[in-house]
């Protein structure tokens, strides 16, 4: 019967009834010292202490994990993985002084990545996204979220959904998708919002739910983007097509965009890197969860999200990679958990919790992923021997992941 691990050094991440984790809880990291998992169908069916482990069973593969620590994958919340062409030029222009707003203003930015996916067929754009795709798996990712918005037209936003959505028939780990055609205002549309509106809400919209392509909807609310009545507008047509909210807001400023998603009942609100401490206690008062994207900030040299104030408040946080072109081009969660720490003052056991199960509560995969639990898949990081669970975030310029497991099956 299926597959026994076994004389395991540590099992972390273990949970026997989900909750997404708030304050004191997260930085509860429930382990197990010299433990077994038993694995059937691809799935978890036990696990426990060896000396809890059944002598007289048969298993059709053992593997002996000796000297290993096992926690289930990263769960990221937050990517946008399907794009064209990297944006290194752009990466240059930052390092001589420009502004993301600077770069966005002169049509770079989002229009830059736009432009390339136009262009670009949709069988190449894919070949090019499952090939990210298997990279990240290999860095320890087992659970996805991947987002539209670098379309802008009605056939360049329904190609990147389509991609997600071959991605999501084909790839081996959950995925979401989300629609963020309210990225950014294309050039035509610079002076005529209300146009651009339109096809986001009469064209697309319509499109997207007859082909079944998202589960969210997305939109930038910011400065020289989308003001929140113009979110508003959108998020309630989205409302419509059963598309629930996961939006990004205060990257650059507090301008009542986080409220606005709290009371539309977002399921998350991404970036958080400008908070005042009204917007910490209205976030810490909702079930919305605050997604942080510290590589995101660091690449763009702005001051890294509040994480302590907003756990010490009680708010439930995520980590997510960010994984774009323009502004965070890694989807390395084992970078992002390291940064966490070093430069939010993150423990790591909050970091990981963040990084695994409450990820996977902000994409509402918390059933099927996210920590070691009967029932849930197989989706497992086995490490190189390290000392402890500590030294993963500790050890930031060092690969630790020996394997990863794929429901499992190691790839």
């Amino acid at each position: 019967m299926g597959i026994l691990i076994q004389n395991i050094k540590q099992l972390a991440g273990i949970s026997y009834k989900n909750q997404l984790l708030r304050g004191p809880a997260l930085a509860q990291l429930k382990t197990v010292d010299d433990a077994f998992i038993i694995i059937e169908d691809g799935s978890i069916i036990d696990f426990g202490e060896m000396q809890e482990l059944e002598s007289n069973q048969n298993f059709d593969e053992v593997i002996d994990a000796s000297g290993q620590t096992i926690l289930p994958t990263w769960c990221d919340s937050h990517t946008h993985l399907v794009f064209a062409a990297s944006r290194e030029e752009e990466f240059v222009h930052k390092l001589k002084g420009m502004s993301y707003a600077e770069i966005a203003a002169k049509g770079g930015g989002i229009l830059n990545s736009a432009a390339a996916l136009n262009a670009m067929s949709e069988d190449a754009l894919y070949d090019l996204a499952a090939e990210r795709l298997i990279e990240l798996m290999q860095l320890g990712t087992g659970t996805l979220e991947i987002k539209s918005g670098y379309g802008l037209t009605v056939e360049g936003e329904l190609k990147m959904l389509r991609v997600i959505q071959r991605l999501k028939q084909r790839a081996p780990i959950p995925i979401k998708a989300t629609f963020l055609g309210a990225h950014a205002y294309p050039l035509e549309y610079k002076e005529n919002h209300e146009g651009y509106m339109d096809l986001l809400i009469k064209e697309l919209l319509p499109n997207i739910a007859l082909e079944k392509l998202a589960d969210y909807a997305d939109v930038f609310c910011e400065e020289g983007f989308f003001s929140v009545k113009e979110m508003e507008t959108i998020c309630n047509a989205a409302a419509k097509y059963g598309l629930k909210l996961k939006l990004h807001v205060n990257q650059l400023n507090s301008m009542g965009g986080l409220q606005k998603a709290i009371e539309l009942n977002a399921l998350s609100v991404d970036h958080l890197e400008t908070m005042t401490e009204e917007d910490i206690a209205a976030l810490a008062a909702s079930n919305t969860i605050a997604t942080l994207l510290p590589t995101a900030a660091y690449f763009l040299r702005m001051p890294f999200q509040p994480a302590r104030q907003l756990m010490d408040a009680g708010a439930a946080i995520a980590l997510a990679s960010d994984f774009n072109p323009g502004s965070s081009p890694s989807g390395n969660m084992n970078t992002v958990v390291s940064m966490s720490c070093i430069q939010m003052k993150m423990l790591p056991q909050e970091a990981i919790n963040a990084a695994t199960i409450n990820g996977a509560y902000a994409m509402e995969l918390q059933e099927k992923t996210g920590s070691i639990s009967v029932g849930k898949k197989a989706n497992l990081i086995f490490t190189k021997p390290i000392p402890s669970i500590n030294y993963i975030p500790y050890a930031f310029g060092s690969n630790v992941i020996d394997k990863v497991m794929i429901g499992g099956e190691f790839i």
